[in-house]
Parts: C-alpha cells; structure tokens; sequence
C-alpha cells in the first residue's frame, strides 16, 4: 500500500487516544478522518476536541469505513481481541495498544487474523521507537558493555486506585502487570529475547489481581532479568542493563527514556541524551512514524515492534500470571 497522507481512525477516547491523537494532529503526514466510541456523545465530544471530521458511536462503523487507512485501538486491554479483530476483518490496518491482548492465546488469534487477510499490525510499544531506546539498543548489540548479565526494570504507581478503578477490576484485564509490568518485560526482552525460565511473586487484591509483582527472568546464557511493577507503591521507573564491561542506567522514566548513562571500566561516564528534533519525551510521534513508514513501504510489520516478539511478551505475562495465580473472568480452560 503507498500512501502519501495516512488517514487514521482512533477506537476509544481515553487518556492514550486523546494523547496520541495529539501528536498525530500535529504531523503533516497524519490525517485522523474519524473516531469511534461506544457512545455517540463520547465520539462526538472527541472529534470536536480534535477537529475530526467523523464521528460513530459504535466500533463497527469506523472498522467498515473505507475511508480509514488505519485504527489505532486505544481500549483497555480486555477489549482489544474484540476490537482489532472487527478492524483486521473489515480490511483495516490496526495498531494496537499495549498490553497487546488478555493473553498470548489472544494474541496468537490477531497475528493470524492480519497474516490471513495481508494486514498491518503493530502493538503500540511505543518505548521500541524512541530515539534514545534504538540508540541503547544499538549499542549493546554492538558489544559496547560486552556480554549482558543482568537487566534491572521496575514501573510502579502510587495509587491508591479504589476498587473501582479499571486497574483494580478483572473483568478489565487490572492488576500492575499487564497496564505497567508490560513495560519492565519488554524492556528486558529487547535487549535479551525470550526467556528460558521465570519465577515471580506478587501480592493480590481483594479482587484478584496484582497490586504488585516481582519476576526473575533467566536465559540459557546466564543473564538474569529482575523486573517489578506496582499499582500501589511510587517506583523510580528506572533501567539498567550490565555487562561483561560495562553498564547502561537509565535514571528515570526508562520507558520514554530522553538520557542515558554508559558506563564503561576505566572511562569517565557518557551521557546519551535525546535530539532537540525528537520533541518532548512523551511523545508519541515516533511510533506514529514507524506506522506511516511501514505502510508507505507496502510491510504488514515493523522490524522495530515484530510480532513474533509481541507473542514473546505475551507468552512471558502469562506465566508470570500462572506463578502468581491471576486469571481473569474471560479466560476459560
């Protein structure tokens, strides 16, 4: 498929659609033509904040308008299985929020949806696009720290949430893991693959999910990934990742890292921070970039997000899952 301006639909109009589609407004290659919530005044209200031209209150309409090159499904995760799959079979091509599914089982169910009908999919890992992530990713493929033997991520929240809160709630997918453990995991499955073993612990809410995990993830190489998350309990949001000969810190908020620290035996620290021209941290525009240039060169993947490790993390939050007892109400045997 080439195009020259992408036409994007957004599916929901929470906190993440309203921050994506900010930063999609502002790209001269972006065009949003419609939104899509469950309720016309929802859609109706985000498309005037955004100046979009169209707006349904039903997903089916903006996964059957042939308008739409692309939707972005900004739903909680519980939901997304449902709608990237209405959109992958209407013809459309779907970047999906993270976690990327319930489970890898959901997951797998996508990724051969898109395959079969010859349609982009992405997960919206937007940490896997930043400037600063690639440029770390890139010097540890290179051997700049020699070989990795430890990886270090935590992402936790202070909350309280009540237990109304989507976060609390297992019909929604809740728990730290799969809204802020996804990030940890990632993070360490970039630089390292999938791993070979997993133990994890966690302690659980009332309603059964996680309100904090801690995994320890190995590979057959000896690496060692140490990896939290938490919904009540402020973390640092920190990264690192040691070698043989050195080690990477990203001090804070590693996920939409602007700077990193290389330490290296018998140097002074480098300091790696991010281009003027990537725009603020918390951008998004950069994973918007990918997508458009993907679909400019005719992919149904991007080499930077590749669905194969996707299923990888999804596989890996399942067993975390599985060591710390959560399951949730749609899951069945």
């Amino acid at each position: 498929m080439a195009v020259d301006r992408v036409r994007w639909g957004i599916l929901a109009t929470g906190g993440i659609a309203a921050a994506f589609t900010a930063d999609l407004v502002d790209m001269a290659d972006a065009e949003v033509v419609a939104v899509a919530s469950r309720t016309d005044a929802s859609a109706k209200a985000f498309a005037e904040r955004f100046g979009i031209p169209k707006a349904y209150g039903d997903w089916a309409s903006l996964a059957e308008d042939a308008d739409v090159d692309i939707v972005y499904v900004a739903t909680p995760h519980s939901a997304h299985r449902a709608a990237a799959g209405m959109c992958l079979e209407a013809g459309r091509h779907v970047l999906c929020e993270k976690a990327f599914t319930l489970n890898s089982g959901e997951a797998e169910e996508l990724v051969a949806l898109a395959r079969r009908h010859d349609r982009f999919l992405m997960e919206a890992m937007w940490m896997y696009c930043n400037p600063v992530i690639r440029r770390l990713k890139a010097l540890v493929d290179d051997g700049v720290i020699g070989d990795v033997r430890t990886v270090q991520a935590d992402f936790g929240l202070a909350g309280p949430f009540p237990p109304s809160h989507r976060l609390r709630d297992p019909a929604q997918g809740g728990g730290a893991l799969l809204d802020l453990g996804v990030y940890p995991v990632s993070f360490a499955q970039l630089l390292l693959g999938e791993p070979s073993d997993i133990a994890a612990r966690a302690v659980l809410s009332d309603e059964g999910v996680d309100l904090q995990t801690g995994a320890l993830l190995s590979w057959e190489s000896g690496a060692l990934a140490s990896v939290h998350c938490s919904i009540h309990g402020g973390t640092p949001v920190a990264a690192s990742v040691t070698g043989s000969a050195g080690r990477i810190d990203i001090p804070d908020g590693f996920f939409f890292a602007d700077r990193f620290v290389l330490h290296r035996d018998g140097r002074d620290p480098e300091e790696f921070t991010a281009e003027p021209t990537h725009g603020p941290r918390n951008s998004l525009r950069h994973e918007a970039a990918e997508v458009m240039r993907a679909l400019r060169a005719g992919e149904t993947e991007s080499p930077l997000v590749p669905l194969d490790g996707t299923l990888a993390v999804m596989r890996t939050l399942d067993t975390i899952r599985d060591r710390i007892g959560v399951r949730y109400p749609s899951e069945t045997d």
